[in-house]
């Protein structure tokens, strides 16, 4: 009944505020699931937003300044009645999620939340994002993520979803996105010059194309080797910051990191972020105080060897989460007016 109170305030708490997209946010933190999988094949991810949490998400947030709220996980249902479409698996399933899970993105900005969507499966994006530029559609993009995920139908080799979000998004794609049953509801909205990606390292040949003939600003593992992560960083806020400042949107799929970090995920590349890079990363958005909204994706406890392996996934992705949120590597600590004083010499005596 509580978590339904909640969600029931998040959906309709807009219609209570109208003020304009904030440039330096994160006074009050809400934290929504999306306990979806239809945008793949394999199942489990959908448990994402549940290890996430119970491996400290909630303690490790009570620890900052802000205020936190846990608007639970959205319902979502599949549809009986969800044929292929150019070899698109659940094209309605996915589209009504996201649908619902944007109304839910716009709500919570608009509210003047910063807002953490956990995941479920990178389709999830086309909402979120989606959902974001509706109150803010002045944002700039950051993916991190071993994968690309622009392919259309046309160059996919899977059909699955979550690989194709970005491609729903851009402006110069429209003319090649048919219209995917589903879909209806949403209209790219984002420029290639808006977004960035980091960590690529298996890019799909049409998304090669595209990211290319787009000019696309993005950084492959091998430039990060070439560059150093300082630099990538610096590059990427020239990049996306210079004309003007507003708000980030990051998109953290775990498999950005190396599969001995983050085991537990549905399509592991081998040499991926190391610890430190991705903490680095989050650190670095945390420090332009224009992060509005992050998704933290791809989490899938199923495909865990162990149950070790599970925790070090889940334990990683509230790391990413704690570090772009405002903990740092001297630690995250509440504000303390004044330093309580010594003992004075009697005390010491006795």
């Amino acid at each position: 009944m509580a978590l339904r109170g909640a969600l029931s305030r998040l959906f309709h708490s807009s219609r209570h505020f109208n003020h304009t997209c904030q440039q330096s946010r994160a006074q009050s933190v809400a934290v929504l699931g999306a306990p979806f999988s239809k945008g793949q094949k394999k199942r489990g991810v959908e448990h994402g937003p549940k290890v996430i949490r119970d491996a400290g998400l909630m303690e490790r947030l009570s620890n900052f300044d802000f205020s936190v709220h846990d608007f639970g996980d959205l319902n979502f249902q599949h549809l009986e009645e969800d044929e292929p479409y150019m070899d698109v698996k659940f094209p309605r399933t996915v589209g009504a999620a996201n649908k619902k899970l944007s109304g839910a993105v716009r709500n919570a900005v608009s509210a003047g939340h910063t807002l953490l969507m956990l995941g479920g499966d990178h389709s999830l994006a086309i909402g979120s994002v989606s959902g974001h530029a509706q109150h803010c559609p002045d944002l700039c993009l950051i993916w991190v993520d071993a994968h690309a995920d622009i392919n259309t139908p046309m160059t996919s080799p899977s059909g699955n979803l979550h690989g194709q979000p970005v491609a729903f998004m851009l402006k110069e794609l429209q003319d090649k996105m048919p219209d995917i049953p589903g879909f209806s509801w949403t209209k790219p909205f984002l420029s290639s010059r808006d977004l960035v990606y980091i960590g690529l390292r298996d890019v799909d040949p049409g998304e090669y194309q595209f990211l290319k003939s787009l000019g696309i600003q993005y950084f492959t593992m091998r430039d990060i080797d070439r560059l150093g992560i300082q630099r990538v960083m610096e590059v990427t806020f020239d990049h996306l910051l210079a004309r003007k400042q507003r708000p980030i949107h990051l998109s953290f799929d775990i498999d950005a990191f190396d599969p001995s970090l983050a085991p537990a995920t549905g399509t592991p590349v081998n040499g991926g972020l190391t610890y430190r890079e991705g903490i680095y990363i989050a650190e670095e958005i945390h420090n332009t105080g224009l992060l509005s909204v992050m998704d933290l994706v791809e989490v899938n406890p199923d495909l865990g060897a162990s149950p070790e392996a599970v925790e070090a996934t889940a334990t990683l992705a509230v790391d990413v989460i704690a570090s772009s949120l405002g903990q740092t590597r001297e630690g995250a600590h509440t504000s303390m007016d004044e330093i309580p004083p010594g003992k004075n010499d009697t005390e010491l005596r006795l």
